[in-house]
């Protein structure tokens, strides 16, 4: 079936194959990826330890970048084919040093996963006064990104997969108040936070395409995982998620290995090949949120061009990084 490019960037299910039980493995299932690299943020704990797992079986090298370099390489002491190098998401410094070094060594990235993260933190200032979430989660892999584009277009074929979350669902952007300094809400800003990843992959992926680079957005589904340290067990258990005992209570969630599959999935998957900007999970492209609520789907303004584009521009202006591409009318 041929299908023009229009449809292939509108925001539908195709037939994957796969579904929420897939695991990475399964995914990954007889596809070689000898010869291909993938940097991984945080991909030494939670959701990222399974993708870099995943990855070197499926014959990827993986560089993990880590805020704790040591506990990152304990914690896979037993991959080969894995290097780590630090790399603070909170501390623009840090990613400058980061990208130089690996610049510096000429290669070439095939997939770019932005898994690191953090949840519903207390209220935390970073850089010049940043909120925290809205930092780490969105503007530390903005500038990441923007940093390392030279070895993101060196060969061509670079996928960037970024970690959005059904959390934006919680909050658009709040361009009168991006870093909350009007009164702090958890929540609200882990959303907004969420929604920013979700539109710096559309208008990625817009200013990549031309250079052979293309940008997922992937909510990994609910996942017990060290990304709710600062949350109360109480609080997670009023909300459902785990019972006095601390086990997990809500059947819908997910193991950390089906957790890992929609960005894996995302990161090398030939199904996805012409596809680009748009919102997956479940190891699929998402639908719309319906209108009439429902925690699922993507809402309209996570995907919405214009919001992108502004975001963009002031991402760019806060971090004093943009790549330096065409295509900015």
């Amino acid at each position: 079936m041929n299908i023009d490019h229009e449809t292939r960037t509108q925001q539908h299910g195709i037939d994957s194959g796969f579904d929420k039980n897939s695991t990475a493995d399964e995914v990954l299932h007889g596809l070689d990826l000898s010869g291909r690299l993938a940097v991984v943020t945080g991909g030494y704990s939670g959701l990222g330890l399974e993708t870099t797992r995943a990855l070197v079986r499926a014959g990827a090298h993986v560089v993990v970048t880590a805020r704790r370099p040591d506990a990152a390489r304990e914690a896979l002491a037993d991959l080969e084919h894995v290097e780590v190098d630090e790399l603070d998401l909170a501390d623009l410094s840090s990613i400058r040093a980061f990208a130089a070094r690996f610049l510096a060594a000429g290669r070439s990235i095939d997939m770019l996963i932005l898994n690191a993260g953090i949840m519903a933190c207390p209220e935390t200032r970073v850089g010049p006064g940043w909120e925290a979430q809205f930092a780490v989660n969105h503007l530390g892999h903005f500038a990441l990104t923007n940093l390392l584009w030279p070895a993101l277009v060196h060969e061509g074929g670079a996928r960037v997969v970024s970690l959005s979350s059904a959390g934006h669902h919680f909050s658009p952007i709040r361009w009168h108040d991006i870093h909350f300094e009007q009164g702090y809400e958890k929540f609200p800003a882990y959303g907004q936070s969420k929604t920013a990843v979700s539109l710096f992959t559309v208008e990625l992926d817009r200013l990549g395409k031309p250079y052979g680079v293309r940008a997922f957005a992937v909510h990994p589904g609910g996942i017990m995982t060290p990304l709710q340290r600062h949350m109360p067990k109480e609080e997670m258990v009023a909300l459902g998620w785990i019972d006095e005992s601390g086990s997990v209570a809500n059947p819908a969630f997910k193991s950390p290995e089906q957790g890992a599959a929609t960005q894996v999935w995302a990161a090398a998957s030939p199904e996805l090949e012409g596809f680009g900007g748009v919102y997956c999970e479940d190891c699929n492209i998402s639908e719309m949120a319906p209108e009439d609520g429902g925690f699922y789907g993507v809402k309209p303004y996570a995907i919405d061009a214009e919001q992108a584009e502004r975001l963009w521009a002031l991402s760019a202006e806060l971090t004093n990084t943009d790549i330096p591409v065409s295509g900015r009318e």
